[in-house]
């Protein structure tokens, strides 16, 4: 970080760029530096009670779901997420409502101010791009006045910068290998690491994993003293029918029955995190003496929304992006597109970062693909293009290396000539280049219209 004055005037992207500019602090899994910028600032964290959710794949999802009904409840929340896709300020959310730039704007400069006092201290170091993200998330909802925020960890939990919040109720929506260089080599260090969130006599709430990760997890619980909640105990969601923009469901929970309501992400991986999300939300009615109407549960889970996973941005031809970037989400992804467009042969967009099984990640899609175009993704740690579409030759695939845009242009008309449907996955960096230039076709469009 660096120590210049801010200027009154300083635009919010040359706020932005600096704090962009912390990311060649990498990654740094400790808690000391949060905690100690969170103090300064006077602990935000304290300000506002939270529900915490971590996991390998559906954390983002469920915490969607959550702050829906949260919201439909009539309280106002925060919502901290990550990555985002095309802007930054769509990380912290106020009752749905992004971060405004003015926002940002007061509020960078007096976390930059303390994060300086902090790193300067015996001991000190500069902030990674997360932890001040974090704190930044943390002082936006102390000033708003959010009555319950919903924090997703970026990576791990333990040493996750958000755990420096104390929550009413933990969520650990399910775990598979990830990340090995920093949380462990298998599923149960892995699950030791996520079950770091869990606080003393504090629930936490876990969607469907492996029996070697519930294990570990429930070891994480007993030893807090804190109650493990299976949502599949609680909650029972069946699929009535589904469809690409969503799908019906029936829910069922310990009182009795929400009905049938439409779920408006598809895929059948959404209704396990549909039960997460449910039993997240009863298990903080009875943590907090409150009783949730059914009617209210049912509203904020037929307005959630989530871009960028499963999100069908055209139909002619059918067009999907999703952000799935790890084997377990390219699988939910294939099946939702078994599901949904059964028999339609799939031009697949797709980069990867280099550190993913893009070989497990590809195979998910066999018999599907038809054609390929391997694409780099926005960050340093991209795949290149040429391997990836070597890959995608083993499996039989009409391979091919391209730029975003051209593989957009020809999957497109391909699929338009093929009958077929066009797919854009393996990161969320790449949905989020994706949707910009939706956006800038978009706006190309108009602007030729006017």
């Amino acid at each position: 970080m660096t120590p210049e004055v801010l200027l009154a005037d300083e635009s919010i992207s040359g706020r932005l760029a600096r704090l962009y500019r912390m990311h060649a602090s990498g990654i740094k899994l400790d808690l000391g530096m949060t905690r100690s910028v969170l103090e300064r600032l006077g602990h935000p964290e304290n300000a506002w009670p939270s529900v915490h959710v971590a996991g390998t794949n559906g954390k983002g999802s469920v915490c969607a779901m959550l702050e829906s009904m949260l919201r439909a409840a009539g309280l106002k929340t925060g919502l901290y997420t990550s990555p985002h896709l095309v802007r930054f300020n769509e990380r912290i959310r106020v009752s749905g409502a992004e971060i405004t730039d003015g926002a940002l704007a007061d509020i960078i400069p007096a976390v930059e101010r303390e994060a300086r006092a902090a790193a300067a201290a015996p001991g000190g170091r500069e902030l990674t791009f997360f932890e001040f993200t974090t704190a930044l998330a943390f002082e936006h909802f102390r000033r708003e006045g959010v009555r319950i925020a919903v924090l997703e960890t970026g990576m791990g939990g333990r040493l996750d910068a958000t755990n420096t919040a104390a929550p009413d109720v933990s969520v650990i929506t399910g775990i598979s290998v990830e990340h090995t260089a920093y949380l462990g080599p298998d599923i149960p260090s892995i699950a030791r690491e996520k079950a770091g969130i869990i606080k003393r006599n504090t629930p936490v709430v876990v969607g469907p994993m492996p029996p070697e990760a519930l294990g570990a997890v429930r070891a994480a619980a007993d030893g807090a003293g804190s109650r493990l909640v299976q949502a599949g105990d609680m909650v029972n969601v069946s699929r009535l029918s589904a469809g690409l923009r969503g799908q019906k469901i029936r829910v069922h929970i310990p009182d009795g029955s929400l009905g049938t309501l439409t779920l408006p992400l598809a895929g059948r991986h959404q209704l396990a995190n549909c039960g997460v999300a449910l039993a997240a939300m009863l298990t903080l009615a009875e943590r907090r003496s409150i009783q949730w109407p059914p009617e209210l549960l049912k509203a904020g889970l037929e307005r959630v929304e989530w871009p960028g996973r499963f999100q069908v941005v055209s139909e002619r031809p059918v067009t999907v992006l999703d952000g799935a970037h790890n084997p377990d989400g390219a699988a939910s992804l294939a099946a939702a597109l078994r599901e949904t467009l059964p028999g339609v042969p799939i031009a697949l967009v797709a980069g990867v970062c280099a550190d993913k099984d893009y070989a497990r990640i590809l195979s998910c899609f066999s018999g599907m693909v038809r054609r390929f175009y391997a694409v780099p993704v926005a960050s340093e740690r991209s795949l290149a293009p040429e391997v990836l579409a070597q890959a995608g030759r083993g499996f039989g695939w009409d391979s091919e290396p391209a730029t975003l845009g051209d593989a957009w242009a020809r999957a497109r008309e391909w699929a338009g000539a093929n009958g077929g449907a066009v797919c854009v996955a393996g990161s969320l960096f790449l949905v989020g280049e994706a949707l910009r230039r939706l956006a800038s076709d978009a706006e190309k469009g108009e602007a030729l219209r006017a």
